[in-house]
């Protein structure tokens, strides 16, 4: 490869990690700039890894001058529903005024091509739990919110200058690199095979099922989870596409089917072979009881085919994962 190297931000979390090291496969040099507050250093696979802020612009302006970056791929964030449910202020600091401060570092370094870790969350509740990308942006939460008013600027960014973009709007994302060199470590995780995962392990005394009286076939939430290395390699596919020319985008990513939180359950107990212990809660705020993608947009843009569609190796190797870092001891 003979691009300039790219800068990642947030590349030392779980879904940066990934993405880096497949550009770091691919020969693609990487600059990861990263706050480690949720994220590790042994994550960062490939590339120099930075420990600094995306707010801080003089030290993202340095960087992207010192390297000649003309690509970025941001997926620094905050992502917890909830907490963006009491502590709003954090996810409108963090992901739309840092974005801000980002964007305005691009500006001014004239960089070309912007790739953004969006969400599922901006639809909030969409009719008829799918989502297409002409869906009504309504999010029910500020975490959604926050990520909203970023596509905004981007939008506008890129019609007021030469720089092009994709937004990826990921909805659930699970599983873990399939040869077990990372994966999903974060600290008092949410996502729900991570917290199951845990739980099957012995890391947590038992699994919460947050509504059960949901307008769904089990009564339990539904959401379409994706693989991380299949939303890894939609990233690649999108750095190709704006590299060959694209016109700036907005993707979703995910699979276009969805499965319960029942369903993901049981097969965490097949796969690990024991039942869980399992305690039914009431709903949480900001939850959607059906959020699943229409995905065909974004196998016509990019070319994008999935290739571990399948629950049950989300769950494998997340499991797998877990096990390693009990055995590290590191969980």
């Amino acid at each position: 490869m003979t691009q300039t190297p790219i800068l990642v931000t947030g590349g030392a979390g779980y879904i940066g990690s990934h993405v880096v090291k497949q550009l770091g496969r691919r020969g693609e040099r990487v600059v990861v700039l990263d706050d480690l507050s949720t994220g590790f250093a042994s994550a960062v696979t490939h590339g120099e890894l930075v420990e600094g802020s995306t707010a801080d612009q003089k030290l993202v302006s340095e960087l992207l001058e010192k390297h000649g970056i003309d690509t970025v791929m941001h997926f620094a964030a905050h992502t917890i529903v909830p907490e963006s449910v009491s502590n709003p202020l954090k996810y409108y600091g963090n992901n739309t005024c840092a974005t801000r401060n980002l964007l305005a570092c691009c500006q001014e370094a004239g960089v070309k091509h912007f790739i953004f870790s969006s969400t599922a969350a901006v639809y909030g509740i969409p009719q008829g739990g799918v989502a297409r990308e002409d869906s009504p942006n309504a999010p029910i939460n500020p975490y959604g919110t926050s990520k909203l008013m970023s596509e905004w600027m981007l939008r506008d960014l890129s019609a007021a200058s030469e720089l092009r973009h994709v937004a990826l709007r990921y909805f659930n994302v699970a599983g873990c690199d399939p040869e077990g060199e990372i994966g999903q470590s974060t600290r008092r995780a949410t996502l729900l095979v991570k917290v199951a995962c845990e739980a099957a392990v012995g890391k947590r005394p038992h699994i919460s099922i947050f509504g059960t009286d949901y307008d769904t076939p089990d009564g339990t939430g539904v959401r379409d989870y994706i693989h991380v290395e299949d939303l890894a390699a939609a990233h690649l596919k999108a750095l190709d596409y704006l590299r060959d020319g694209g016109e700036s985008t907005t993707l979703n990513c995910g699979y276009g089917h969805g499965y319960s939180v029942r369903e993901v359950l049981e097969m965490v107990e097949k796969v690990n072979r024991k039942p869980l212990t399992i305690h039914e809660e009431p709903r949480r705020a900001g939850d959607p009881p059906t959020l699943v993608a229409e995905a065909r947009r974004i196998r016509d843009v990019l070319g994008w085919e999935p290739r571990h569609d399948s629950l049950e190796e989300i769950v494998r190797t997340s499991l797998a994962w877990e096990r390693h870092l009990m055995d590290s001891g590191k969980g």
